[in-house]
């Protein structure tokens, strides 16, 4: 198990814990979640990640957050709000460890550190979801997408990852041809590299001044909050 967050947590809360938790392979693709349904199972990801879509007319859908090892799926449930908001896509297959959502808030009710760990990531979550909005409304799209790889390499910890045009498209909640443009114009700056979908950030640097300032406000945020818990 290498979920940040239920590593932050003291050797007795984990030890209840994981006599609940089970370790389910989910794929690319695979829909963990769809808005207006409900929480029935929180997932910690492993290696996998985990991405967030806000769908518009159930047609038009937009990246709202990225979940990945330091985070968790479904929280909001023990908050008093189990209906998902937000589709819930794999992005990148792995790992979740998956825990029933009654088991979990039962935990929750009970655990202070949880109670803290929880609060402190939903916190952090919401400030990017408001973050990726605004750079969605007021960004090139070119700096979006270089936001939007430099977040997932960061989860990932790898310069190299497979994210398809029609993904990167749904994600970014822009045509085809647009994310094709973008990623050309990153490749003939010789940032990237990008065939068939697989990706490699040649110059990190490079990508990091193409990108928005939200890139590192979101990491600032993130970083700069969950550390304290993190052990």
């Amino acid at each position: 198990m290498s979920n940040r967050l239920l590593a932050g947590l003291p050797l007795d809360d984990i030890t209840r814990l994981i006599a609940n938790i089970h370790n389910v392979q989910v794929s690319v693709g695979t829909v963990l979640y769809e808005p207006g349904e409900i929480i029935k199972n929180i997932y910690f990801p492993n290696d996998s990640l985990i991405s967030l879509w806000a769908l518009v007319e159930e047609r038009m859908t937009l990246e709202v957050a990225l979940v990945g090892c330091e985070g968790v799926l479904g929280s909001s449930a023990a908050l008093g709000n189990n209906v998902s908001g937000v589709r819930a896509i794999v992005q990148r297959a792995g790992t979740v460890s998956c825990i029933d959502s009654e088991h979990f808030c039962t935990e929750f009710n009970k655990n202070f550190t949880l109670q803290k760990i929880i609060y402190c990531y939903n916190n952090i979550l919401l400030a990017q979801v408001i973050q990726i909005a605004v750079c969605s409304r007021f960004h090139l799209l070119e700096a979006r997408l270089a936001r939007s790889l430099l977040t997932t390499r960061d989860r990932l910890q790898s310069e190299k990852f497979h994210l398809t045009h029609e993904f990167l498209a749904h994600a970014l909640g822009v045509r085809r041809v647009g994310v094709t443009k973008a990623a050309s114009a990153l490749q003939q700056k010789q940032i990237i590299t990008y065939s068939r979908g697989n990706i490699e950030i040649i110059d990190a640097y490079g990508l990091e001044m193409v990108s928005c300032r939200c890139y590192e406000l979101t990491k600032n945020i993130g970083g700069n909050t969950l550390s304290n818990y993190f052990i």
